[in-house]
C-alpha cells in the first residue's frame, strides 16, 4: 500500500480508500460526506498532493495524473423529495436512473435528460452542465438548479443558494460550479427543482435531409409549437437511414394534443409517432450515442447560425460522426475522433465570432492541451485565473482550464 493510500485510510477509515487499481493509478478515496471530502481536500493542499475528481466514473475518463483520485460513489444519499414544493434535495453520486424511479414513484419529474448512460451521476452532470435534448424546452441545466454544496480545493464547505424557488442568495456561485468541470471545488449535494410527472409524453420523428429538417424545425416554432424536445440528429446517432428530426411533447393529455396538432399539422404525413416504449428506447440511445467516440464537444451558437455552424462542423470535424442540435438553442453536440489540433483551429474559427465551444469529454492528453473552456473573449482567461486562485490556492485539484496554445 502506498504512503498516501495509509495517509488517506487514517483519514477517513479503511472503507473509504482502495489502493491503486494498476500500476501507476492513484490511491481512490471515496468519503461519504461533505466534511470528509472537506478533510481530505485540506489534506491534501496542506501536503501539496494533486487530487482529480473522479466521480462515479461515469463521463469523464480516469486518466489525469493525480496523487489521489476523488470518487463520490458514497456520497449516494437522496436527502429529501418534497413533491408538495417541487424540490428535492440530493447528493452528488446519486445516479440519474436511481434519482428518477424515486421521483417518478411521488409523481414528479427532473426535466434532465443529460447523454451518457442512466448510471451517470447528477454531480457529473452539475459539474459538466451537459444538458440534452429537453434543454428546448426546459432550459439549461442552472434553469433546474436552487443551490448547491462544494468544498472548495484548500477544504472549505460553501453553500450557494437554497431548496425554494423565491431564495436566490448565492445564484452567482450556483452558476460559477456549474460547467467549471471541477476547477473550482468539488460537489457534494445539490437541491434541485422539480415539475410534476407528465401524464403524457410522445415522441414524434421525421426522417430527411439535414437542410429540410432544420428548415421544419424553424417551421414548427413559427407555427407556435413549444415541445419539450426539438431534436436534429446525424443517422449515425440513429441508426437510421438519414437525418431526424425529433419532437416530444410531455404534460397534460389536453396539452400534448393541442402541441401534436400543432407538429402534425407543419410536418404532415411524413412524421410518424413512436410508442412509450420504443419513445424511451430512441432517446436512450441517442443520449448514449454520446459515448460512441473519444471526444465529445459541445458548440453554443444561437438558432439563427445553426445552418452555418452545422457547415463548419462538417467541414473541420466532419459530420459523418455522431451529431445532435438543438435548433430552439442552437446549440451543437458532437461526437467521435479527432485531434488537439483541430480543436484548437475550430475553437479560434469559432472565436472569432463569439461562439464557445466545450470539450466535455476527451482523454486527457486531449483535454489538458484543449482545456474544457476556452477564453473567446477578452478578459475571461485574467478571470478564470482570479476565481481558480480564490477557491483553489494551492492548485491542489487536477483541472483541464483553458486553451493552452
Amino acid at each position: 500500500m502506498s504512503a498516501v493510500a495509509e495517509r488517506l485510510r487514517a483519514l477517513l477509515g479503511g472503507e473509504a480508500v482502495s489502493d491503486a487499481p494498476a500500476d501507476g493509478a492513484p490511491p481512490r478515496a471515496a468519503p461519504s460526506s461533505a466534511d470528509a471530502v472537506a478533510l481530505l481536500l485540506r489534506t491534501a493542499n496542506a501536503e501539496g498532493w494533486k487530487v482529480r475528481i473522479d466521480g462515479a466514473g461515469t463521463w469523464v475518463p480516469e486518466d489525469a495524473p493525480a496523487d489521489v483520485a476523488l470518487s463520490t460513489r458514497r456520497l449516494n444519499r437522496v436527502l429529501a423529495i418534497e413533491p408538495q414544493n417541487l424540490v428535492a434535495s440530493i447528493e452528488a453520486g446519486v445516479s440519474l436512473e436511481r434519482l428518477s424511479q424515486q421521483l417518478a414513484e411521488r409523481e414528479v419529474w427532473l426535466a434532465l435528460d443529460a447523454p451518457g448512460l442512466p448510471t451517470r451521476t447528477i454531480g457529473s452532470v452539475v459539474a459538466t452542465a451537459t444538458a440534452g435534448p429537453l434543454r428546448e424546452g426546459f432550459g439549461p441545466i442552472r434553469d433546474h438548479l436552487l443551490g448547491l454544496t462544494c468544498v472548495t480545493g484548500d477544504g472549505r464547505v460553501i453553500t450557494a443558494g437554497g431548496r425554494v424557488m423565491k431564495n436566490v442568495a448565492g445564484y452567482d456561485l450556483t452558476r460559477l460550479e456549474t460547467g467549471a468541470f471541477g476547477a473550482f471545488g468539488v460537489i457534494v449535494a445539490v437541491n434541485l427543482r422539480l415539475r410534476s410527472l407528465p401524464r403524457v409524453d410522445r415522441t414524434f420523428l421525421v426522417v430527411g435531409t439535414r437542410d429540410a429538417l432544420a428548415q421544419l424545425a424553424r417551421d414548427i416554432r413559427a407555427a407556435g409549437a413549444r415541445p419539450a424536445a426539438l431534436e436534429l440528429l446525424s443517422a449515425a446517432m440513429t441508426q437510421l437511414e438519414d437525418w431526424v428530426l425529433a419532437a416530444r411533447v410531455a404534460g397534460t393529455p389536453t396539452a400534448v394534443d393541442a402541441e401534436a396538432t400543432v407538429i402534425q399539422s407543419v410536418a404532415g404525413p411524413r412524421m410518424r409517432t413512436l410508442e412509450s416504449a420504443e419513445s424511451h428506447d430512441f432517446w436512450a440511445r441517442a443520449a448514449a450515442g454520446a459515448l460512441a467516440g473519444p471526444v465529445t464537444v459541445r458548440i453554443g451558437g444561437l438558432p439563427d447560425t445553426l445552418d452555418d455552424l452545422l457547415d463548419l462542423v462538417r467541414h473541420q470535424l466532419g459530420l459523418d460522426e455522431r451529431v445532435s442540435a438543438t435548433p430552439g438553442a442552437g446549440t451543437i453536440r458532437w461526437t467521435g475522433a479527432t485531434t488537439a489540433d483541430r480543436l484548437h483551429h475550430l475553437r479560434r474559427t469559432l472565436g472569432e465570432r463569439e461562439v464557445p465551444l466545450t470539450l466535455e469529454r476527451a482523454p486527457w492528453i486531449i483535454r489538458r492541451s484543449v482545456g474544457h473552456f476556452g477564453a473567446y473573449r477578452e478578459g475571461v482567461g485574467p478571470l478564470v485565473s482570479a476565481l481558480r486562485a480564490s477557491f483553489d490556492p494551492g492548485g491542489t485539484l487536477v483541472a483541464a482550464l483553458g486553451d493552452r496554445t
